[in-house]
């Protein structure tokens, strides 16, 4: 009795579904200066709003009644099918795509959406003729699911239709945490002591990147003597020898997020001075890669000059020589200290 209700849009309750949508999509649907989204928001009468940020993915929230929701449902998933029909009409393809939806979704109500072993999804994809997947897993750091809803714009919006009575009838159990896209890490490149962001094929300034990143190279004190375990390795001690006190690198590692980055010397003024590190034979390898692409790799990124001395006899370690400006030489640590990361807790590759 309640799906008859909905669908003739007889019920009127105030209801928010969450889409994840591509950045090619979201530009669809906000058209030529908002025109799009704001025809849509008009003619639906439901309250559509973007999330912002520069990411890959970004999630439209539709907000209103229930009739008000499958208006705008429907208006997306055509202008979808207009989308594919325009890029076919460019293509050799010859079958259709389908249009595709993804709904987010609390898990707390994913259970309700399957049904006991799997009665209510397939229930409603007997009734629409829509592909209903709910994903296994939840979303990063959310504790939501994504909800993948595939057919012709019909079948979407008697699905829609059908999964809103399902959240209807069972609400969301405890609280929610919002699944929020991440922004897209953009490479930076140093060149004359500018950093430039990659926007399409410009390069776009980007000052506050390098101050970061000298700050951040210049803070540190990256010379702790090594008894005890350091941050950046935990619960491996890097084969210290008895008795000798040597540095390793315990830098915190957000500068990360700032690579791919390629850097000529991130600036000639200050004076070069040498550094001296000492890596245990056994994960020399991950620093020098395969015919030494990721040695040459950190060399280029930080300007600094690296010479890894040659393995003596009876020895389980290695010295590694590093010389350049305090900044180069921080940033060769970074480097360097990523890699050892990222083989120690099993991170792969940088």
């Amino acid at each position: 009795e309640m799906e008859s209700k909905v669908s003739e849009g007889g019920l009127n309750v105030t209801l928010t579904i969450r889409l994840l949508m591509h950045g090619k999509e979201v530009g669809s649907i906000i058209g030529k200066k908002g025109e799009t989204v704001k025809k849509m928001r008009e003619e639906s009468g439901a309250r559509i709003n973007i999330s912002e940020g520069n990411c890959p993915e970004r999630i439209v929230t539709i907000t209103g009644p229930t009739d008000a929701i499958f208006k705008a449902f429907a208006m997306i998933a055509y202008k979808f099918e207009e989308d594919i029909t325009n890029s076919m009409s460019n293509s050799t393809a010859t079958s259709k795509p389908p249009v595709t939806l993804r709904l987010v979704v609390p898990a707390s109500q994913c259970g309700s959406l399957i049904g006991k072993g799997g009665s209510k999804i397939k229930e409603i994809r007997e009734s629409t003729g829509a592909q209903v997947q709910v994903a296994g897993d939840m979303l990063p750091n959310s504790t939501e699911r994504a909800v993948t809803i595939s057919g012709t714009p019909d079948a979407i919006i008697q699905c829609v239709k059908q999964i809103c009575v399902v959240m209807l009838e069972s609400p969301p159990k405890g609280a929610t945490i919002p699944y929020r896209p991440k922004p897209a890490s953009t490479p930076v490149i140093f060149a004359g002591g500018q950093a430039y962001t990659i926007q399409g094929q410009y390069a776009i300034p980007h000052p506050d990147q390098l101050t970061k990143l000298h700050q951040l190279a210049m803070q540190q004190t990256p010379f702790t003597p090594l008894g005890q375990t350091t941050p950046a390795f935990p619960g491996r001690r890097l084969g210290s020898v008895a008795g000798k006190q040597r540095s390793s690198i315990a830098l915190p590692l957000p500068a990360l997020t700032m690579f791919p980055c390629i850097c000529p010397g991130l600036d000639a003024s200050p004076p070069a001075s040498t550094h001296e590190l000492t890596i245990p034979n056994d994960l020399i390898g991950c620093i020098i890669g395969r015919q030494g692409t990721k040695i040459n790799e950190i060399r280029q990124m930080s300007g600094a000059q690296i010479k890894i001395a040659n393995a003596t006899e009876g020895s389980s370690e290695r010295q590694i020589t590093i010389t350049g400006t305090p900044a180069n030489i921080s940033l060769a640590q970074y480097l360097i200290n990523a890699r050892l990361t990222s083989e120690v807790t099993g991170m792969g590759a940088l």
